[in-house]
């Protein structure tokens, strides 16, 4: 995703032009409010599991990444509309789909330049995925992210796996912010945005290791007026000591990754 990230974060330069927004947010300890009301993870993960369209290896990775929990942590409900931002192969899109049932919305968005990677392995991969799934709440979004086509204030959920590292390791922080205020505009007051990314450590060569210091995204995230609550245990990884690549065998797959969930004050 290097390449399609670093067009990306190129475009969200544009969004910092607006006024600046007072750095009012604080942290708090994990756990969404109106938990209540967010998606049963037990009854997430059996749906999950039951659903025909999805392939043995898509339903292995579940133990990995815990969409529901992920899910939940974030606070989406059912028939919540979701944006999942970059989404490659559109894996988190149909978890998404599948948590917030057929009364929600799923935009599955990727930029030009991500369908085009790999001779277009993306564009066949998520087109494979939707067809074998067929979830009609789900709708594709091929747009630049400063043109995503979806009225401001209509989101309940977005969220964006492993991919933020790239946007503040090669533009750095006013890049990451643009993307993050870009987002947020399209957020319900009250909405979330869910940022989950490879643990890097405050020292370490993260732009090589495609990591990120988890400080660094909190960071941002405040300057983008968000309301910040930060989980490191919901996906840490065994035995990843954060001075390797994310591709090298040892950790692939299994990297200590932090949660954030950004809500946009109401």
């Amino acid at each position: 995703m290097k390449t399609t990230l670093l067009k990306l974060s190129a475009l969200c330069l544009a969004t910092t032009a607006l006024a600046p927004v007072p750095l009012l947010a604080k942290h708090h300890e994990a756990g969404a409010m109106h938990a209540m009301e967010t998606i049963d993870i037990a009854a997430t993960n059996a749906a999950l599991a039951a659903a025909q369209g999805r392939s043995d290896e898509d339903k292995a990775r579940d133990a990995e990444r815990k969409p529901a929990e992920v899910l939940a942590f974030l606070g989406l409900k059912p028939g919540d509309n979701v944006l999942d931002l970059i989404a490659s192969g559109g894996w988190y899109s149909v978890a998404a789909a599948i948590a917030t049932g057929p009364e929600g919305k799923v935009y599955a968005h990727n930029p030009a330049a991500a369908l085009q990677l790999r001779d277009g392995a993306y564009e066949k991969e998520i087109n494979a995925r939707l067809a074998a799934n067929d979830l009609p709440q789900i709708e594709r979004l091929n747009r630049e992210i400063t043109d995503l086509g979806v009225a401001n204030d209509s989101i309940d959920v977005a969220i964006t796996a492993l991919n933020f590292h790239d946007v503040y390791n090669s533009y750095g922080a006013v890049a990451a912010t643009g993307m993050l205020l870009a987002i947020k505009a399209k957020l319900k007051p009250g909405g979330t945005f869910g940022v989950i990314d490879h643990v890097g450590d405050p020292d370490g060569d993260n732009e090589a290791n495609h990591r990120m210091d988890p400080a660094l995204a909190v960071a941002v995230a405040e300057a983008a007026g968000f309301i910040v609550e930060r989980d490191d245990d919901l996906l840490a990884g065994e035995g990843d000591d954060h001075g390797k690549t994310v591709f090298d065998p040892a950790v692939r797959g299994k990297t200590d990754r932090f949660v954030l969930k950004l809500t946009k004050p109401e």
